[in-house]
């Protein structure tokens, strides 16, 4: 439960990242856009055990891949053959953190700890899902789908937003392209990435407003 009374709002960071108004100020929200400094933030992890603060891995490569493991897309990502089927651990590293957010409200499948628990489970992964339950994170990134895609650079600039890749559960025309692992390829190699912007696919982020 005390996971549940973290709240999701931006915080004071480090310069590498997109700062919270001072207190005092209007309450404007920055939204995430690509080329500019990503936004704070502070989530629970789904099992309460911790928290996952997007400064503090300033230094090193961010994906936040917003997840809801009651989405067919997103099952259909995961599952064999899939396109996030091991990707995570695969680009993990020490250079390279791979987080899933969790912005489902409690009126909806696949919110609950033990959702997120089977999931991780079934589909093997190590990386954290951490929970956004109010929605505001999601807001602040207009995360539309799950999954939809951001790649934080070192510096702390948002360098890709959108889908995973051309091929929505595996199918689509023409030669298939990995988005994200493009921007991973060009951020390692010290390059812009190319196509930092396209259109995300699958569920409707299911929030609670």
């Amino acid at each position: 439960m005390i996971a549940y009374l973290l709240t999701a709002s931006l915080l004071i960071s480090p310069t590498a990242f997109a700062e919270a108004p001072a207190e005092g100020d209007a309450p404007a929200q920055q939204q995430a856009t690509v080329g500019e400094k990503a936004p704070d933030f502070t989530l629970p992890t789904h099992d309460a055990k911790g928290a996952f603060t997007l400064s503090e891995y300033a230094g090193k490569t961010v994906v936040l891949e917003w997840f809801n493991p009651a989405c067919p897309f997103v099952v259909a990502a995961h599952e064999k053959d899939g396109v996030l089927e091991n990707m995570a651990k695969k680009v993990s590293s020490d250079d390279v953190v791979w987080i899933a957010v969790n912005s489902t409200s409690v009126d909806h499948k696949g919110h609950s700890p033990d959702d997120n628990t089977n999931a991780k489970k079934e589909w093997k992964m190590d990386h954290h899902v951490v929970l956004d339950a109010d929605g505001a994170v999601g807001h602040t990134y207009n995360a539309r789908t799950t999954p939809h895609m951001y790649v934080v650079a070192p510096d702390g600039t948002l360098a890709y937003d959108g889908a995973v890749d051309n091929h929505p559960r595996g199918k689509g025309e023409g030669k298939h392209v990995n988005y994200v692992q493009d921007a991973l390829d060009a951020i390692a190699a010290g390059e812009a990435v190319k196509n930092g912007k396209t259109k995300p696919y699958g569920c409707s982020v299911k929030y609670a407003d």
